[in-house]
């Protein structure tokens, strides 16, 4: 599905206004449900969540933590909702059986890094994570989700959208108020220029950590090449923008629906419009894993990787929960 044009806006107008009490129920609601108690896990928890519906860059942020983990020799696991797929777990992912269909992209792309869960109940997620031997667990979205207490949570923001319209669901994008999410953070991350002004909105005394997208090692092979660009996440023009900053000749776009499923159909019109072009078919690595198989090996992956302004920021958030990581028996 596409987010509506209005939660892009201003706020004002009047489907916002006629949507406002509907919304006021959303947050009311989502603010009993954050009330209730969660398991605390004996291993240290790190979320990478948002205040939006949509993408905001928390699977880029997320894989980038398990590896500054991993670096320090912690045994990451991570943990996601599997937004898209029919299991609902507690369920290992696994790239040789499992398809985004069963497990969503998110847990696919994250797997192909570390040992990664899916479970609608994160709670009984962690716990299988723990019995597998996680030290750690990393946890792609869930800042809305009670069942696991977190010991670091980190607002992901997309500097180009900011909060939208800063209304709450139906109204606007926000699962629930700015200053709810904020007050459960522990620091936000701005990915990209604050477009937006997002920042505006955010308390004084959260830290904003800074951070850019950069693209892959096998950008470089694209300088000068012409490439026909196509995905399906929440904010495509980072993606294109990345091409272009990576010297890449944008021959022609084309902007899907959030984890929109490639078939056969759509993937034969977008490589004869590639050919027609003459231009190189490119896409995302969450959109790689929902084109159909026979397709792939005429599509180029260009990965995205995360940049910080300051890494020692980052790490420095990191280091009381690395001392505190059990060591094995």
């Amino acid at each position: 599905m596409r987010a509506p044009e209005f939660w892009g806006g201003n706020g004002k107008g009047l489907l916002p206004l006629l949507l406002s009490p509907i919304a006021a129920i959303y947050a009311c609601t989502t603010a009993r449900r954050m009330a209730r108690p969660g398991w605390q896990a004996p291993v240290p928890v790190i979320c990478c969540g948002n205040a939006t519906a949509g993408g905001a860059g928390k699977t880029t942020v997320t894989l980038d933590i398990g590896q500054r983990l991993a670096n320090r020799g912690v045994a990451v696991h991570f943990l996601t909702r599997g937004y898209g797929g029919r299991l609902k777990g507690p369920v290992r992912v696994d790239p040789s059986v499992h398809d985004s269909q069963a497990v969503g992209d998110e847990a696919l792309l994250l797997a192909n890094e570390r040992p990664t869960w899916v479970s609608a109940d994160r709670a009984a997620g962690a716990r299988a994570a723990v019995a597998a031997g996680a030290q750690a667990i990393v946890m792609d979205d869930g800042l809305q989700n009670p069942t696991l207490e977190k010991d670091l949570s980190l607002l992901v923001i997309d500097g180009s959208f900011g909060f939208g319209n800063n209304r709450v669901i139906p109204a606007g994008p926000l699962r629930e108020p700015v200053a709810k999410a904020a007050a459960r953070s522990r620091a936000a991350v701005m990915i990209g220029e604050d477009e937006a002004g997002a920042a505006a909105l955010l308390p004084p005394r959260l830290p904003v950590l800074r951070a850019m997208l950069r693209p892959g090692p096998e950008a470089e092979l694209l300088a000068g090449q012409p490439v026909y660009a196509f995905c399906g996440i929440a904010n495509p023009k980072k993606f294109f923008s990345t091409l272009q900053e990576a010297g890449a000749v944008l021959a022609g776009k084309m902007a899907f629906a959030d984890h929109y499923p490639f078939d056969e159909g759509d993937m034969r019109d977008l490589l004869a419009e590639a050919d027609t072009l003459r231009a190189m078919p490119v896409t995302t690595r969450k959109d790689y894993v929902r084109i159909p198989p026979a397709f792939r090996s005429r599509v180029t992956v260009v990965t995205i990787r995360l940049e910080w302004s300051d890494t020692v920021a980052i790490e420095a958030l990191l280091d009381p929960l690395a001392q505190r990581v059990p060591v094995p028996a």
